[in-house]
């Protein structure tokens, strides 16, 4: 027992330590297992590391490789209704083919339930409409690249690229400012000094699916879960490179012109030279004033 009471308090001290070394990047205390403890006392630079949580751009990189390579899909999306039963769905194999630097897509077979499409065949949902626009493809796409440097922060015209925009900051970019979202103001921003103080962090040492990995977690206090957005922001680090392999996130938001409440999980493997995503899960249940309440349930997996 005195054994352990002199590591706890050894951890406390130097968890205070790193609280105030770091604060030029980030100044609020970050619990630490004992495999962090110890390489940050053989030189491993805790700040770099939580510069790059802030600033990294694998993740967003490994989307955007989407784009340049061939792959084969799984795409199943379930729209729930009262008492969570399904009342539209589809469930599809699609293929990408890119040859010469233009991506085609295949619809290898689909089934469709409930009033998923218009009669148009337009998505008569909000959600699915921003998944096809996201992984569809109807026509010939050329000349598309994986660089990051800038496009992350672009912005297109348009209802449909506003929400790209927002979703691709969430997705890509947790803990940055949302620009348009109305009574939301900065409580996204997760990094930022008055909303960090909400937040409890975690630097762990954890293996994840074979890699050796960092895992960052920022978790609300429980007094403070109705003044924030993430609920839950876990992500894991491969060792090697800092490459994501993985992120889980957990998001809900409540006003009088819209609430939301949001659950992802996103998994990535390096394929080659390059890191892609395998799979996406989504659980997603939101409403906006004068539009109907979607609650929709997707998972899409990619096979390279």
């Amino acid at each position: 027992m005195p054994k352990l009471f002199l590591i706890f308090i050894y951890c406390c001290l130097f968890l205070r330590a790193v609280a105030q070394q770091d604060t030029s990047v980030f100044k609020y205390p970050i619990q630490m297992d004992t495999v962090v403890i110890m390489a940050a006392r053989t030189g491993w630079d805790i700040k770099g590391f939580i510069h790059r949580v802030q600033t990294d751009t694998t993740f967003y990189k490994a989307f955007r490789s989407l784009h340049i390579v061939s792959f084969t899909a799984t795409n199943d999306i379930k729209v729930l209704g009262t008492g969570d039963k399904v009342v539209a769905s589809l469930y599809s194999h699609t293929k990408q083919i890119v040859r010469k630097k233009c991506r085609n897509m295949q619809v290898l077979d689909e089934k469709i339930t409930g009033d998923f499409y218009k009669r148009n065949k337009d998505y008569n949902y909000y959600t699915a409409e921003l998944y096809a626009y996201l992984f569809f493809t109807k026509d010939s796409v050329c000349g598309e690249n994986d660089i990051v440097n800038g496009h992350l922060n672009e912005q297109g015209k348009g209802k449909l690229e506003k929400s790209k925009a927002q979703l691709k900051q969430l997705i890509f970019n947790p803990g940055s400012h949302i620009n348009g979202v109305p009574l939301m103001g900065d409580k996204a921003a997760i990094f930022d000094d008055d909303i960090a103080r909400r937040y409890y962090f975690k630097l762990l040492s954890k293996n994840y699916d074979g890699e050796d990995c960092y895992v960052f977690k920022a978790i609300p206090k429980k007094e403070e879960e109705r003044n924030v957005v993430y609920n839950e922001l876990s992500t894991w680090f491969r060792k090697s490179d800092y490459s994501i392999v993985a992120r889980d996130y957990s998001l809900s938001y409540h006003t009088i012109l819209y609430d939301f409440n949001v659950h992802m999980k996103v998994r990535t493997a390096q394929i080659g030279h390059k890191l892609l995503p395998t799979i996406i899960y989504y659980d997603g249940n939101w409403h906006v004033f004068t539009k109907k309440r979607e609650h929709v349930i997707f998972q899409a997996v990619f096979n390279y």
